[in-house]
């Protein structure tokens, strides 16, 4: 039996990058997926590549900053699947790069509104479901500067600080209910996300910060995620766990 047979995931930032890696990896062990995005084509596309491959999966056009998609990207699982066993909240932004001095407000706004209101919202509406389902596994994306900082990003630092309290907040909360919550923190991964904001140059100085000296890859994240997901985690909740190439270490 496959790792995760039959069981009902939500991915959210499904598209592209990290979220389409796991959406993949999930299929291809079992899950039946849930993609969302606010990007129909990147959606649809992981949609097709699951399909092709012969997963089942649907896709739902979702903003995580907004409470009522989240809430109904539940819904529709709930109506067509009557069950969620998992789910990943991976949907995020960089947001401009400034000092917190000049940072601008409405990107504060933003950032904050996606990549930390965005998980709870997540939260607010799978944990009722996954309590009706029997139990669940939740994994929220962070990333290395959930722990610590770094010069020209406080709202992208201040949002990922915030996704692992509030994991190990909600984790400390369900632990007796059968529903586990962990936090990945991804190091500087290639994806669209990050060769859209850096150039060349900025690009082979952020691979020079990882001790291995590379960039991670989507699908080194989306194999920690599986398995936070799956029962071979069993006694794993409110924990964080880097994928970082040893930044942390250093």
């Amino acid at each position: 039996m496959k790792t995760l047979d039959k069981k009902v995931a939500i991915i959210t930032g499904a598209g592209s990058g990290i979220g389409r890696a796991i959406a993949l990896l999930y299929s291809s062990e079992g899950a039946i997926v849930v993609l969302t995005d606010v990007d129909d084509k990147g959606g649809n596309d992981t949609l097709n590549e699951i399909k092709s491959k012969g997963g089942e999966a649907i896709f739902i056009k979702a903003d995580t900053s907004n409470p009522q998609d989240s809430e109904r990207v539940v819904n529709e699982t709930m109506n067509k699947y009557s069950a969620l066993h998992i789910s990943v909240n991976n949907a995020g932004i960089s947001g401009p790069l400034s000092f917190t001095g000049d940072y601008p407000i409405e990107g504060w706004n933003k950032v904050i509104s996606i990549n930390l209101s965005g998980v709870f919202y997540g939260m607010r509406y799978q944990i009722p479901a996954m309590l009706k389902s029997g139990g669940g596994s939740i994994v929220n994306i962070a990333s290395i500067l959930g722990k610590v900082g770094a010069k020209g990003s406080p709202a992208y630092v201040a949002a990922k600080h915030g996704v692992i309290g509030l994991t190990e907040a909600a984790a400390i909360e369900y632990a007796d209910q059968k529903i586990r919550i962990n936090s990945i923190g991804p190091g500087y991964i290639l994806t669209p996300l990050l060769t859209n904001a850096l150039d060349a140059a900025t690009m082979k100085l952020v691979e020079g910060l990882h001790p291995m000296g590379r960039l991670g890859k989507s699908e080194e994240v989306a194999e920690l995620a599986l398995w936070l997901s799956s029962e071979k985690a069993s006694f794993v909740t409110g924990s964080y766990y880097n994928v970082d190439g040893g930044y942390l270490a250093q």
